[in-house]
């Protein structure tokens, strides 16, 4: 076994392996990451970044972090859901979060630590959770309200909460790998797809989707985590030190991600590749009354404790 007294005379190197861009939000936050923990351990660590899935895949990443060949990583918050966390999908709800501020009330307060706390029964330690922002629909046809939906094929991350709301839609949802999206709506395998402004922007979706409409009805956001073995066998001062370049690069990635989202829906609207489509206050009123029941309908996967925590959490954000 490892244990702190060896690391004294070696560099410590950990490999932060992600699925994609470097100038995406989660790529950028990797990068300060980097920056920060070298800084504040004065070189004892060193991170190695490797991005656009260069060494692991969407569906590989997760195996690799549990058995140590890569000890840091950020998938989505849904992906936890493939190890037996559903209660992760709580965050995939639809218009669960009314504001960035409820939404922080959760990922950066008790019960986001609560629920990245229970990690450790599969050998990970939950570090922190970073934005990359709420989704929109696309498609290839005007979507204004929820019955525009019906027929479509839409890409969707691994989440049987979004799976549920698509069909809720009457679309069909298509579960693919990140990498694989792009193709998907190449080749017609997809019709549509939903993802933040920079997302959409940084796969060039602007030109495979000719309509993106800002619903906002769902977050996407990251679970930062490292492998537990790996972690404990620290020195407790490099753990220390690397906790606290995780709470400042999570102040940078969720300020990063809002700056970012704001850049690139610009960046779309002024392509003139996209039509982006606000929607109304009427059409709102009926995207959430489509979309609440899912809620309900996912209450007993999800865990009706964790939904309830979350649900009290958002609205004591109006107080």
């Amino acid at each position: 076994m490892i244990t702190g007294s060896n690391y004294a005379q070696t560099t410590i190197v950990i490999k932060f392996s992600h699925v994609v861009a470097n100038d995406s939000p989660k790529g950028l936050a990797a990068i300060h990451f980097k920056e920060l923990a070298e800084k504040m351990t004065k070189g004892r660590v060193r991170v190695d970044v490797y991005p656009n899935s260069k060494l692991y895949k969407d569906n590989e990443e997760l195996e690799a972090l549990q058995l140590g060949v890569v000890q840091m990583l950020a998938p989505s918050l849904s992906k936890l859901s493939a190890l037996g966390f559903h209660e992760f999908e709580v965050f995939d709800l639809p218009y669960l979060f009314p504001n960035k501020e409820a939404l922080h009330r959760v990922t950066q307060g008790p019960i986001g630590r609560d629920l990245l706390s229970r990690l450790e029964t599969k050998n990970i330690v939950g570090l922190g959770i970073w934005d990359n922002g709420f989704k929109s629909m696309s498609a290839n046809k005007p979507i204004h309200t929820p019955d525009d939906m019906r027929g479509l094929k839409m890409r969707i991350q691994p989440s049987k909460v979004i799976a549920t709301q698509m069909r809720d839609l009457g679309a069909t949802p298509l579960t693919l790998s990140f990498t694989y999206a792009i193709d998907s709506l190449r080749f017609g395998l997809a019709d549509g797809t939903e993802n933040p402004p920079s997302n959409f922007y940084m796969m060039q979706f602007i030109d495979l989707q000719k309509y993106l409409t800002l619903t906002n009805h769902g977050y996407l956001g990251y679970a930062v985590i490292v492998n537990k073995k790996f972690w404990e066998d620290l020195p407790a001062e490099i753990r220390v030190q690397l906790s606290s370049a995780m709470n400042e690069t999570t102040k940078f990635a969720n300020a990063m991600a809002q700056q970012q989202n704001e850049l690139d829906l610009a960046a779309i609207r002024s392509s003139g590749k996209t039509t982006v489509y606000e929607l109304t206050e009427a059409e709102r009123i009926q995207w959430r009354k489509a979309l609440l029941p899912v809620q309900q309908q996912m209450e007993t996967r999800i865990g009706k404790e964790t939904l309830n925590a979350v649900t009290q959490e958002v609205g004591n954000s109006h107080e």
